[in-house]
């Protein structure tokens, strides 16, 4: 049997739709076009959200102004609440890659919402002389608005959950660094030997790293806040009438519960994707110092026996189909993956912002896939490395105290006390003969037993407690 279709007209003609398709003609054409990524838009729920919020604020404030009738508004506003709730997300179809600078996407959005609402008025979906997608949901807009304003706001929104998920694993690293306060280990320089510390120390380090992450992430997601809804076409504000920016700003804002703010110059904002390259630095920024943390878990979990060795990860699956026994770093290793895609998606996304051109960058659809892909692979790198890695983390307090006691760096505590010459001597002889620096001072009567006591204790070691005279 035929599915039934309703036909609908467009620019290049007429076209069947399914009946019962909330989208109609231009979205089908988008479909037909851009089988690029196989990823719809719809895949991105704030997204969805955001452009329907967009499209609420507009009705309100197009009726507010007197150019849209108040039974056509109460039905593209109660449309545009039901697609916020979670509903006809399906229907938003278009590949997220996409020619157009985003219009196929603000027309899926326009002829999704004109359905529904035409059903809440008692029309059938495709009677569009009782509503229309252009003439009525996109009343006062162009995509070159709604579009940068709708990516801003579910940015503002993925990066609350990825904000989240950071704490999540901050907090995990801070509660080690507690847990291991009092193990001595050697700290190493350019993978040599350096100084001791406590595994305390090391892990703090990891949770200050991500501690001021989350300040810079903060800082330019403030600058997400700032929008161009009322620039229309090019920033000169072309069939929106005086008034419509601001409040389409304020019913948006009351809308998301956002303090947005319009652009102090449409012209400008509507062609700058500054925002944006920030924001995707601070990714970047993140992305690779928690990849640094995760190079140092696999180094010092390296083993068992024949690597560092210093500290277990938590087994979580069998590593080798060969090699029986063996568990490999699988959680710092996915978080690498992911670390190593937000930094080609900072190039894209830098290539992106730089290729616009004139009054209109018309990449911004690649900007809103790489921004999205990395807010939320991030977020969940966080949240797997925190759960099912760092929370499970062990000490091999035996191995760490050898190789204290048994380094050469050891020497580096005693040099204020026996002075560079002899220090280097002791070092010298230490690594010559394997034995222990304290034993060699002792013997030489550098330093008395209960001085050199003294300053071998742990505290005193790794920095926390008062120095020895």
């Amino acid at each position: 049997m035929t599915a039934a279709t309703r036909s609908e007209h467009d620019l290049l003609g007429d076209r069947d739709v399914p009946a019962d398709a909330y989208w109609g003609v231009h979205t089908l054409r988008a479909t037909e076009n851009f089988a690029i990524t196989g990823t719809p838009i719809s895949a991105y729920p704030h997204l969805i959200t955001a452009l329907a919020a967009v499209k609420e604020a507009a009705a309100l404030a197009n009726e507010e102004l007197g150019l849209l009738d108040p039974r056509k508004a109460a039905a593209i506003v109660a449309a545009c609440r039901e697609i916020r709730a979670g509903e006809l997300h399906d229907q938003f179809v278009v590949d997220v890659v996409q020619g157009g600078a985003g219009t196929s996407t603000n027309m899926n959005a326009n002829e999704v919402v004109a359905n529904r609402a035409l059903e809440l008025l008692g029309h059938e979906k495709g009677q569009y002389a009782h509503l229309h997608p252009n003439e009525d949901v996109n009343l006062g807009q162009s995509t070159n608005d709604v579009y940068p304003t709708a990516v801003k706001i579910a940015t503002v929104f993925a990066v609350r959950g990825l904000l989240k998920a950071m704490s999540v694993l901050q907090d995990t690293f801070a509660r080690k660094a507690v847990e291991f306060r009092d193990v001595l280990k050697m700290g190493r320089t350019q993978l040599q030997d350096a100084v001791p510390m406590t595994l305390g120390q090391e892990f703090s380090a990891y949770a200050v790293m991500l501690d001021e992450d989350r300040s810079r992430l903060a800082e330019a997601v403030e600058l997400i806040h700032e929008i161009n809804l009322g620039a229309t076409a090019i920033g000169t504000g072309l069939n929106a009438p005086r008034g419509y920016a601001e409040s389409a700003r304020r019913h948006l804002s009351g809308i998301t519960g956002l303090p947005l703010v319009t652009a102090a110059n449409l012209v400008e904002a509507t062609q700058d994707c500054g925002a944006f390259v920030q924001m995707s630095g601070v990714l970047k920024r993140i992305a690779v110092k928690l990849s640094k943390s995760c190079n140092d878990l696999r180094l010092l979990s390296s083993g068992p026996r024949a690597g560092l060795g210093e500290i277990n990860l938590p087994p979580v699956q069998a590593g080798s189909s060969i090699m029986p026994g063996k568990v490999n770093p699988v959680i710092p290793e996915v978080v690498n993956q992911v670390a190593f895609e937000v930094i080609g998606n900072d190039v894209t996304i830098t290539m992106a912002a730089e290729a616009g051109q004139l009054q209109l960058n018309a990449f911004e659809p690649i900007i809103l896939h790489s921004l999205s892909e990395s807010i939320t692979h991030l977020r969940n790198a966080c949240v797997t490395l925190a759960e099912r890695c760092v929370a499970g983390i062990t000490a091999n307090t035996e191995v760490l105290r050898a190789s204290v006691e048994n380094s050469i760096g050891l020497v580096t505590a005693l040099n204020p006390h026996i002075g560079y010459t002899a220090a280097t001597d002791i070092a010298k002889e230490a690594l010559a003969t394997g034995r222990g620096v304290a034993e060699l001072v002792l013997e030489k009567g550098l330093l008395p037993q209960e001085k050199l006591t003294a300053l071998l204790r742990p505290e005193v070691l790794a920095g926390s407690g008062s120095p020895v005279v």
